[in-house]
């Protein structure tokens, strides 16, 4: 019998140690899933080799210069949509996404935040908490899994969190490699809830 697997698209614009996680759960067995597609901002970046060295399919997706947002997000989305995802993973993706994009993957799209909820939304957020806690007053940050259900930053409806110390002896590079770990852990571990819930109600829709 052929098992179900929920199909993800992934979105990158960096490194990609986010979709590594992913792609290795899946290879391993721990991610119920199967990533359909990646999908760049950017060209040449070590997230699209990951993926090709997994054998999944990539588009690069870049802006082209005075192009409006809308615009973009429209061309974005239909990328998107031609990997008929059943989740759209945002991995390190560097844009906001506008409801242009967002309307058309209701409760599909999973943020990865390197912070608490409501806390340091944008970027650079493991380098300013850690300014902060060399200030004194900082003693730990943490990683948030959350839906992407407007344009708001880093704001939707939180799926999982976990709080990760900021030690005294800790150096930056030291504290980002944790916070990177714990977000590999997070994201797949609640990607997994995801799929399990999803392979669920496909079989009661299945068997009605």
């Amino acid at each position: 019998m052929k098992v179900f697997r929920p199909r993800l698209v992934v979105m990158v614009s960096g490194n990609g140690s986010n979709l590594q996680a992913i792609l290795d759960a899946c290879e391993q067995g721990l991610l119920r899933a199967h990533v359909a597609g990646v999908v760049s901002s950017k060209e040449g970046v070590p997230a699209i080799a990951r993926a090709i060295r997994s054998k999944v399919p990539v588009v690069v997706v870049a802006p082209v210069p005075n192009e409006a947002r809308a615009a973009y997000d429209l061309r974005l989305q239909e990328v998107v949509k031609g990997f008929s995802p059943d989740i759209v993973v945002l991995a390190g993706f560097m844009r906001i996404l506008s409801n242009n994009f967002l309307q058309e993957f209701p409760s599909q799209v999973v943020n990865l935040h390197p912070a608490l909820p409501g806390e340091l939304p944008g970027t650079h957020s493991i380098e300013r908490a850690f300014a902060e806690s060399r200030d004194n007053w900082r003693t730990h940050s943490g990683i948030t899994v959350h839906l992407v259900p407007d344009e708001g930053v880093d704001t939707g409806p939180v799926l999982a969190s976990e709080v990760v110390p900021i030690y005294a002896y800790d150096t930056l590079e030291s504290f980002t490699e944790r916070m990177h770990e714990r977000e590999h852990f997070l994201l797949v571990e609640t990607l997994n809830d995801l799929c399990r819930n999803f392979v669920v109600s496909q079989e009661i829709d299945s068997a009605s």
